[in-house]
């Protein structure tokens, strides 16, 4: 691991800190027939009355945290020696498609998907009234996390298939390279 990967490391641990000691809640209230609707990020160790830790937007901040850092490895590793030296992490479009992949897990997490209480259903994919600030006034709102975790995945299966599409093509061996190597074959082959 390379200096630039051990600071992208440290960041990434100091994130998971910060994300573990100041979670998402929902707050559970009676007036709403107990349906809990998101309420903000409160310390960890503090008490927080009807308040329950939101454990899938938690979970969505911890994948898209472990997302980046692998995407921050990829692109700051050292190219091998054997190679001519060429820019860390794949080619420039590999390294656009990743960057632009953080940059959107980035921001599906800064504006999720909402629904206010009055189109709240038990419907395997709920409906959703827009996507709102995250930091903002959400307390006549519920986070639409089954919305939300098929956007998370489809930026990452997206950005997987765009890297392996934007893939440098393996190069052709000429004809005298072919018949190097067959001669090379042959002479280990004899001995």
């Amino acid at each position: 691991m390379n200096k630039a990967q051990q600071i992208a490391m440290a960041v990434v641990v100091a994130n998971l800190i910060l994300l573990s000691l100041f979670p998402p809640y929902n707050y559970v209230s009676m007036q709403y027939g107990n349906i809990p609707t998101f309420d903000g990020f409160y310390f960890a160790f503090g008490t927080h009355q009807n308040r329950v830790l939101n454990g899938d937007f938690f979970a969505l901040e911890l994948i898209v945290v472990l997302v980046n850092a692998a995407i921050a490895l990829l692109l700051l590793r050292t190219p091998p020696l054997r190679e001519p030296p060429k820019l860390p992490g794949g080619n420039r479009r590999q390294r656009t498609v990743l960057m632009l992949v953080a940059i959107n897990l980035v921001v599906v997490l800064l504006f999720p998907p909402f629904e206010f209480f009055s189109a709240i259903t038990k419907a395997a994919l709920p409906t959703f009234e827009g996507f709102y600030f995250v930091f903002g006034d959400n307390s006549q709102r519920q986070m639409v996390t089954p919305i939300l975790y098929i956007e998370v995945a489809l930026i990452i299966i997206n950005g997987a298939l765009l890297w392996l599409l934007f893939r440098d093509k393996p190069k052709e061996a000429s004809a005298e390279e072919l018949r190097d190597l067959a001669q090379q074959i042959r002479a280990s082959q004899k001995k």
